[in-house]
């Protein structure tokens, strides 16, 4: 069953990752060429000599985008089957498809969304090559504290269910994930090292570009996975139903 379901999971992330590429394609690469052209023009005005391209912009647009998005999405399926896996049965009565979209939505929220506010993208002409291990070291804590407190959250839910009900239940562990949330952002330090050139408009425009990719990514392979292995619990719970035989 596993084994099926993870099948499934990894198609999933592809078809996603298809979507994805195309996304990015039209809205994320422009953002890319304007930055990389305002950083030349930065270098050209300090009198720097520009560095040997080794990979062409087109094959980094390209052929070495898809790749990078496909093995992404790929392992966000994989990933995403085998939660799913371990969720489904101590999820109460939650359909496959209403499981898949759950665990999407808050798989997004835990793992994009939360760090990506403190820790926001960057193009390519932003942040100082000095600085790229310690502002790595702190995404990764952002996203470990946000992933432990959803897991925390979820737990907590299921634990005040029973005497509050599902409603209140969720809106007080939703409270639980935002107050630690909002904690562990007010003691981590703030990074911005944003040039006060830099154009504001393709800032966010690219910003607002890698959360498209990754909402598609994510909510793409939750809505196929979804629709996948719902077809195929229900067959698998057919399957085993008592057959009556007439005499």
């Amino acid at each position: 069953m596993i084994g099926k379901l993870l099948v499934r999971g990894l198609v999933a992330g592809f078809i996603s990752s298809i979507i994805t590429f195309g996304f990015a394609t039209i809205a994320g690469e422009p953002s890319v060429a304007r930055a990389i052209a305002f950083e030349e023009s930065v270098a050209t005005a300090k009198g720097d000599v520009p560095e040997p391209e080794l990979v062409s912009r087109k094959t980094q647009a390209g052929i070495g985008l898809f790749t990078a998005v496909a093995v992404y999405g790929t392992s966000v399926g994989g990933l995403f089957a085998l939660v799913f896996a371990y969720a489904h049965g101590r999820s109460g009565n939650l359909s496959a498809r209403a499981l898949s979209g759950y665990l999407a939505a808050a798989a997004f929220v835990a793992i994009v969304l939360v760090p990506g506010i403190k820790y926001p993208a960057n193009p390519p002409s932003v942040g100082e090559p000095g600085t790229i291990a310690y502002r790595t070291e702190l995404y990764f804590l952002m996203l470990l504290v946000s992933v432990v407190s959803m897991v925390f959250s979820v737990k907590l839910r299921s634990g005040l269910e029973h005497r509050l009900g599902g409603w209140n239940a969720s809106i007080g562990a939703g409270v639980v994930f935002v107050a630690i949330i909002v904690t562990a952002m007010a003691f981590l330090p703030d990074i911005n090292e944003v040039p006060a050139a830099f154009p504001a408009v393709l800032l966010w425009s690219f910003r607002m570009a890698a959360w498209g990719m990754h909402a598609i990514s994510w909510g793409g392979t939750g809505l196929l996975f979804g629709a996948m292995s719902a077809r195929m619990l229900s067959g698998a719970s057919g399957s085993l139903r008592p057959r009556h035989t007439h005499a």
